[in-house]
């Protein structure tokens, strides 16, 4: 026994010594990329300088497991999947890797040793500015999980300067600012300097035949592009794989016209690269006016022709023929906006590398699947005719030659007109546009719907007549989210907890949370998860003070609305119920009121009139509910500015409350609703998206529905919304509309929200008014729930414990299995 004992002791002193030498070893490596690479002396280096070294000493740790996994896949030979998205909305990426290498601690205390604190330096990182919302966040997660699977993947995007935008909240309003992530440079990325894929816009196109007899196209561009790579490492859970992010900036093949400049006119001097490089400026330029239009337009070209040009090139260094590229290329469209991939892929089979047209268009259609992200009809992207004529004149030829071909199998198959003008690729009775969804629906073998709900939804509205021309090509995937960076690294006290009670495997299955059910009833487990939710809280609250300077009461229940602001979210919903709840509290001091704070966040869209007004209204209202001493900090309303990844990092893990309250058949599914209820939050929301999916396996005991169902919406848009009749019997929700209007939350200003009030009171067309008051039963539901502190810890356990099944590791893996065809392992082992 004593030399087991001996033994034992032994081998722990030997793992402290390795594990002390790791960490010097860990430090040594920070300073020698401070001085070399940063260039700077430890004793004169800032805190931004330390942070550039740590990562650069981390990418040096993730590049051998980076080339490993690209002599895997080449030695392989297996089919890789290219992930098209015009957003990744990675976040900060330094604490992430850490987490993933298993190196976070060791870091830490090698930091320590000179003084600093990881905590402090990672809060420096800028959050890339490469998306907006769901859509970009998902595209991350995905990548993500792509790489813990060991499924080779590479994602394609565009490298913004500028991103979306800095929101900043000046007398309550949005004021957008450009995003400066880029100024200090970005350490995750490698240059490919090598790797440049010329794009043309507008010109020409001639005829002629070729050897064969067949027509040849050739077009001749009139302006021509460079799109430079810059590929970032994706490092997957527990680094057994690692990924590649290529994003493409836009580059004038001539930087400046030197006999312009000096001729004198120096600002005509680089117009050319001005145009070219505002390609990859700004993420969404406003697409308000002609000029935005076409950029919108040239950026989804430059992005879609680069990637492909790219993958394409690849395929034929590695296997010499494209023919065989639908075998080893799995394209899929993240969204509409890389519709033009299907023509243009069609243009660089048939005029680049002379595939006969049905070859091409086979191996076009069983390479390519398309996701659908939404019911908007904005969204789904069509360009006018005469756009697409001046700026891609070959692929508009394209598109109508697919056009002609696929309108003609249908008349075939006996469609009627009705149904061959919908499914047409050319609307021809709103001003003759080109329909991108359609165009990708018709290129792809597959399309997918991102929650049950959506997918039916899509069989049955917008993609329904070619469902039945097209049939049995709509399957459902529903979205995920990755549990590292929504789980281990947002909230190590949850995970610890988790650690303890199940098992350290939950880390590397999520899957196994639901073994975390069994402690739903422990009084111990319960007060250990209020406690860690308490500690999200107060950490939140301190935030929230030092940013906006309003003082919050983490004992209060927080009530989170963050996402982007649209009229469908409803966030206008959420405000008014918050003007009702004060008007209640001030006309009623003597009830047993709940604490809230009502938190929201969320960009609206720079040229969103109403959106922007909602934004206005809340921070109004805040202005006053927050000054009232009446309501005795029974009600607080806060916005944060400026909603990012690492904000949402944040506040997932301190939310109570979770407000999913979309307009029901409108959100395609919603991932920060899997958040926050992976986070122990209790959702109140409409059945839209993947809350339906959420009521199924939390429990809708565990959950608070309200409102019509997508059905019903339905119906009453159908039968035609009469608001104000609701209005009139409603007294809580005139009194509030009529506060609004009357300008008793803007007295500078009372006609301010004139208009916002009119669209309610005349045509709701989110139909808010019809779901006011079921919102308020919900709300003061909510009120009883949260008093019963047990029964609310239950629930919120029971919310954690159910949601691993919404982890985006299962969506990875259906996609792999159903529409890729491509290799995974189930778990990251």
């Amino acid at each position: 026994m004593r030399s087991n004992h001996l033994r034992t002791t032994e081998t722990r002193t030997v793992h402290q010594e390795e594990a002390a030498a790791a960490i010097q070893a860990l430090r040594k490596e920070i300073e020698a990329k401070l001085v070399y690479n940063v260039g700077k002396q430890p004793a004169v280096a800032l805190n931004h300088d330390w942070l550039t070294a740590a990562i650069l000493a981390v990418r040096d740790k993730i590049i051998d497991r980076w080339m490993a996994s690209i002599r895997e896949a080449k030695r392989s030979g297996r089919k890789r999947v290219y992930y098209l998205s015009l957003e990744f909305l990675i976040g900060r990426l330094f604490e992430d890797a850490l987490g993933n290498l298993g190196l976070k601690e060791q870091m830490r205390e090698a930091l320590s040793l000179v003084g600093l604190d990881l905590d402090s330096i990672a809060q420096l990182e800028p959050d890339a500015a490469l998306g907006n919302g769901g859509l970009g966040r998902l595209a991350a997660c995905f990548m993500e999980s792509m790489a813990t699977l060991g499924v080779s993947g590479l994602g394609y995007g565009i490298r913004y300067d500028h991103g979306l935008f800095k929101q900043r909240i000046v007398d309550g309003a949005q004021v957008e600012t450009p995003e400066d992530w880029l100024s200090f440079r970005n350490p995750w990325e490698f240059q490919r300097r090598e790797i440049v894929h010329e794009i043309g816009f507008g010109g020409d196109v001639t005829s002629e035949a070729g050897w064969d007899g067949a027509e040849r196209h050739t077009w001749k561009p009139s302006e021509h592009v460079l799109a430079v790579a810059y590929d970032t490492p994706v490092v997957g859970w527990r680094g057994d794989t690692v990924n590649t992010l290529r994003l493409w900036s836009a580059k004038a093949i001539d930087p400046i016209r030197l006999e312009a400049f000096n001729a004198g006119d120096h600002v005509g001097a680089i117009y050319e690269r001005s145009r070219a490089e505002s390609i990859s400026r700004i993420l969404y330029p406003s697409d308000s006016n002609p000029a935005g239009q076409e950029l919108r337009l040239r950026q989804e070209y430059f992005f879609a022709s680069a990637s492909l040009q790219d993958l394409i090139r690849r395929h034929v260094q590695r296997f010499g023929d494209v023919r065989n590229l639908h075998e080893k290329a799995a394209i899929q469209l993240n969204d509409t906006h890389p519709s033009i991939a299907v023509a243009e892929l069609m243009r660089l089979l048939v005029d680049v590398h002379g595939l006969a047209w049905d070859e091409a268009w086979r191996v076009t259609r069983e390479a390519t699947s398309y996701t659908n992200h939404t019911l908007l009809p904005e969204a789904l992207e069509s360009w006018p005719v005469a756009l697409m004529q001046r700026l891609l004149p070959r692929h508009l030829q394209i598109i109508y030659a697919i056009n002609m071909r696929f309108l003609g199998e249908a008349k075939a198959q006996g469609v009627d007109e009705a149904t061959i003008k919908s499914v047409s690729l050319i609307d021809e009775e709103h001003g003759k546009r080109v329909r991108m969804g359609h165009l990708a629906f018709v290129g792809s073998h597959m399309i997918n719907g991102v929650s049950a709900l959506h997918t039916d939804l899509m069989k049955e509205t917008v993609f329904a007549d070619l469902n039945r021309v097209l049939p049995n090509r709509i399957v459902n995937k529903t979205n995920g989210i990755t549990p590292r960076r929504w789980l281990i690294n947002a909230n190590p006290g949850l995970t610890q907890l988790l650690r303890e009670t199940i098992g350290a495997g939950v880390v590397d299955d999520i899957e196994r949370i639901r073994d975390f059910e069994r402690y739903v009833d422990d009084s111990a487990a319960q007060e250990r998860f209020a406690a860690i939710k308490r500690a999200n809280k107060e950490k939140l609250a301190e935030y929230i003070g030092e940013q906006t300077g309003v003082r919050i009461d983490p004992s209060a229940a927080f009530d989170v609305h963050v996402k982007r602001i649209h009229e469908y979210k409803r966030q206008l919903l959420n405000i008014l119920e918050t003007i009702a709840l004060y008007d209640a509290i001030r006309a009623h001091p003597e009830r047993d009121w709940t604490p809230r704070v009502k938190l929201f966040a969320g960009k609206a869209a720079a040229s969103y009139f109403q959106a922007k007004s909602i934004i206005r209204l809340v921070n109004d209202v805040a202005r006053r509910v927050n000054s009232d001493p009446s309501v005795r900090n029974l009600l607080k309303v806060v916005f944060m500015p400026n909603f990012n990844v690492s904000l949402a990092e944040m506040i997932v893990p301190a939310a109570d409350i979770s407000e999913q309250i979309s307009t029901a058949g409108m959100e395609a599914s919603g991932t920060g609703n899997m958040k926050f209820a992976l986070n122990g939050a209790i959702t109140i929301g409409t059945l839209d998206g993947a809350n339906v999916e959420i009521r199924q396996h939390v429990g809708e005991e565990n959950i608070v529905i309200f409102g019509k169902t997508a059905q019903e919406v339905e119906e009453i848009r159908r039968h035609g919304h009469r608001p104000g009749d609701i209005i009139a019997g409603d007294p809580a929700l005139r009194r509030a509309l009529e506060s609004v209007a009357a300008g008793a939350w803007s007295p500078e200003d009372r006609g301010r929200y004139a208009g916002l009030c009119d669209a309610i009171w005349n045509s709701d067309y989110f139909l808010v008014t019809a779901d006011f008051a079921s919102y308020w039963d919900a709300q003061r539901r909510m009120d009883e729930l949260w008093r019963d502190r047990t029964l609310w810890r239950r629930m919120g356990m029971l919310n954690t414990a159910r949601m691993g099944w919404f982890s985006s590791d299962r969506t990875i893996r259906e996609y792999a299995e159903e529409i890729w065809k491509v290799p995974h392992s189930r778990t990251h082992g």
